[in-house]
């Protein structure tokens, strides 16, 4: 039954995802939060000393992301030096270092709270719930396709009736 609510939740929230409103993102972040409680199955006791740690993760783990998107949003490709894409380069690499450095150091600190086999489920949980994000996503994306098709050869079949005197 949770997975199912967990399902509705992320088909009804997906589409306000593209959107990136505030309140779409406490949306997401609640289906997050229940598809990894359910997953982990978290014991009260355990959440709350596994929330704040793992939120505190996160951030840092998408601040380290959002930098080299920012560096790499500043460098054309297209007419970069050499030396901009070698430094770009070793910026990723440096960046992916200290990713798997804050992985390693949460990973200590959350053995604290719960345990290895939580630990792993956490990781395949984070990964199903962006696929599923995602999947949602598209899914949605292909469904507002067809409606604009399907509204496009209606107004072309009323605009060619009106031409043809009909």
């Amino acid at each position: 039954m949770k997975r199912f609510f967990i399902v509705i939740l992320l088909t009804a929230f997906a589409g306000s995802a593209m959107a990136q409103s505030p309140a779409a993102r406490e949306k997401i972040e609640s289906a997050r939060i229940a598809l990894i409680s359910e997953r982990l199955g978290l014991k009260p006791e355990q959440a709350e000393k596994f929330w704040p740690v793992y939120r505190e993760f996160v951030n840092k783990r998408n601040d380290l992301r959002k930098e080299f998107r920012t560096q790499r949003g500043a460098v054309d490709i297209a007419t970069a030096t050499e030396e901009q894409k070698q430094r770009l380069i070793e910026l990723r690499l440096e960046l992916k270092q200290q990713e798997l450095d804050l992985e390693k150091d949460y990973s200590s600190r959350l053995l604290n709270i719960i345990s290895s086999q939580q630990i792993l489920q956490l990781r395949k949980a984070e990964a199903d719930f962006t696929r599923i994000l995602l999947d949602r996503i598209q899914q949605q994306q292909r469904q507002r396709l067809q409606r604009d098709q399907l509204r496009d050869r209606r107004r072309n079949n009323i605009q060619r009736d009106r031409n043809n005197g009909n």
